[in-house]
């Protein structure tokens, strides 16, 4: 299978077959602030370094800095997230940035909660990707699954909204709380209008997923996610978790980053989880990745042998495969 008909856009066989030290910068993800509106029960936050959370708001300048070394280095797609980046002041000034710097994918990671308005300042500045969570499909439980009360009605007259404008998924995540619901969220979500839908385990649940058995195949024909990911469930393979016939190398650090307060991670599931950065956030990050890519073995690492994503893997395995490793 091409790396295309997943459906995330950030992954290709181009990429997996050219990506290296002096390739361009495919994907790199900002953690905004740890501030968040929504006690969703499942949420990992943000990371831990040297003992304490990265709550606080990220310093602009710092932002700043990090997007003129990633646009320097041919950055393509860029993913704003928290906590709530929505309640972070600067969003807009760094959304600009990326505009201004040739940024193709511009992404926001949301609760959905904000009014229209805000998101649709976004849209103009140049946001062209929403991800929202979704974790039910009515107001009692989605007040249960967001830890809050009176937003779910909002959230979901946003994403229909939204849906309209631009691309927009919804990402379901699932829990012993909501699984039995899995089949009702996902055709609810289909009805609002969204380009896919992503369904994922929480780290603390991370099972295998019922309930997908009996979905209408227009339903997953519309959303190539959803319909990846449904695939695996039926074959009996998990979201999360790295297997013996994997690759032990994560590829895609090479030319993907995530950063959080100072620090630059492997990828965003090792930050929340408790990971180790790589390093400092500086003009040196690239070069630290690959030192980091050489000597890594994913197998080794809890964190990546419980949690990787199987679309990860996918990518990694794909990249293993083009190199003969």
């Amino acid at each position: 299978m091409k790396l295309e008909q997943i459906g995330f856009y950030t992954l290709s066989d181009n990429r997996a077959l050219h990506a290296g030290e002096n390739s361009p910068i495919w994907r790199c993800e900002m953690i905004l602030t740890g501030k968040c509106n929504f006690k969703c029960p499942y949420c990992r936050g943000t990371s831990v370094i040297n003992g304490g959370k990265c709550d606080d708001d990220m310093d602009v300048k710092i932002a700043e800095k990090t997007l003129e070394i990633w646009i320097g280095e041919g950055l393509k797609n860029i993913r704003f997230s928290g906590g709530e980046p929505t309640l972070y002041p600067h969003l807009k000034h760094l959304v600009d940035i990326c505009r201004n710097g040739g940024v193709e994918k511009i992404a926001v990671s949301t609760n959905g909660s904000m009014p229209f308005g805000l998101y649709l300042s976004l849209i103009d500045a140049g946001v062209n990707d929403f991800s929202i969570s979704l974790d039910s499909c009515c107001a009692s439980f989605g007040n249960k699954m967001s830890g809050t009360s009176g937003k779910w009605k909002r959230v979901v007259a946003n994403i229909a909204l939204i849906s309209k404008i631009t691309y927009v998924t919804v990402g379901v995540v699932l829990t012993e709380d909501n699984v039995d619901k899995t089949h009702d969220i996902i055709v609810f979500a289909h009805h609002l209008g969204v380009a896919d839908i992503r369904i994922v385990s929480a780290a603390q649940y991370n099972k295998i997923i019922d309930g997908l058995v009996d979905l209408p195949q227009e339903i997953l024909d519309a959303h190539p996610i959803l319909k990846y990911r449904a695939q695996h469930f039926r074959e009996g393979r998990n979201v999360r978790g790295i297997q013996e016939y994997d690759t032990n190398k994560c590829y895609l650090v090479r030319d993907d980053s995530v950063v959080s307060g100072k620090w630059h991670f492997p990828c965003v599931i090792n930050m929340r989880e408790g990971g180790k950065p790589i390093g400092k956030i500086g003009p040196q990050m690239r070069k630290k990745r690959m030192e980091w890519f050489k000597r890594h073995n994913t197998f080794e690492d809890p964190i990546c042998r419980q949690n990787c994503l199987d679309v990860c893997i996918d990518y990694n395995n794909k990249c293993a495969r083009f190199l003969g490793e």
